[in-house]
């Protein structure tokens, strides 16, 4: 288990981390959280080589996947990058890449009654010169965008600030409490200060909120 306190405030820069073989040949990951060895919550890059295959299995409480470059594959058809995915819990796939593709994916996340499978297309990596707010995905409080801005931009009004966020940069660079962030960079915040996240170049940014809580008054 690592990355699990989510009273924490983490920044993982993931260009710093080496790729960690799956059980299967040809699929690497760089965690960025998980709950247990191979089962249970976990937030990751996942990167599939030319040809590879993973074996079918289940998503009991779900499986959400933005594809960042290549194509992934699966029973249910191809996903170039720039496709946004959720598979709601109960289901399973046998997925793979014939050209190989690069993935980040999180597991074992969703509310049980959130069975709605979607399939989005995210405009600012089809189409690196858009730019903007692009809503993905609403369910019970939990609000998935992505935020394609310039260089010293303000952020949006629907990010809220002073709220649990996650937050992971496709591409470009920011700075958040005067740290670097880069592409691939991962953040988790129980407490999101707007004013001290910086854009210092046009920069893509997926981003979710309303999605866990923390209650600091627990261990008082």
């Amino acid at each position: 288990m690592f990355n699990m306190n989510f009273a924490e405030s983490i920044i993982v820069d993931t260009a710093n981390l080496e790729w960690q073989q799956s059980p299967m040949a040809g699929v690497d990951r760089k965690p960025l959280a998980r709950e247990q060895a191979e089962r249970g919550h976990a937030t990751s890059i996942v990167r599939y080589a030319a040809g590879s295959v993973f074996r079918p299995h289940p998503h009991p409480l779900g499986e959400e996947i933005l594809v960042l470059s290549g194509i992934f594959s699966d029973e249910m058809g191809e996903f170039p990058a720039g496709t946004y995915f959720r598979n709601p819990p109960g289901t399973s796939h046998a997925p793979h890449s014939a050209s190989g593709c690069v993935l980040f994916v999180k597991l074992h996340q969703f509310l049980e009654h959130d069975l709605n499978q979607i399939e989005v297309s995210v405009e600012a990596i089809r189409h690196p010169n858009w730019r903007g707010v692009q809503h993905l995905y609403e369910f019970e409080g939990e609000n998935v965008f992505v935020c394609s801005l310039n260089a010293n931009e303000a952020l949006p009004h629907v990010i809220k600030s002073s709220e649990p966020i996650e937050l992971f940069i496709i591409e470009g660079q920011c700075e958040y409490d005067s740290v670097s962030m880069g592409k691939h960079s991962w953040l988790r915040t129980p407490y999101f200060n707007k004013g001290a996240f910086n854009i210092t170049s046009p920069v893509i940014f997926w981003v979710k909120q309303g999605h866990f809580s923390v209650d600091f008054t627990s261990n008082l």
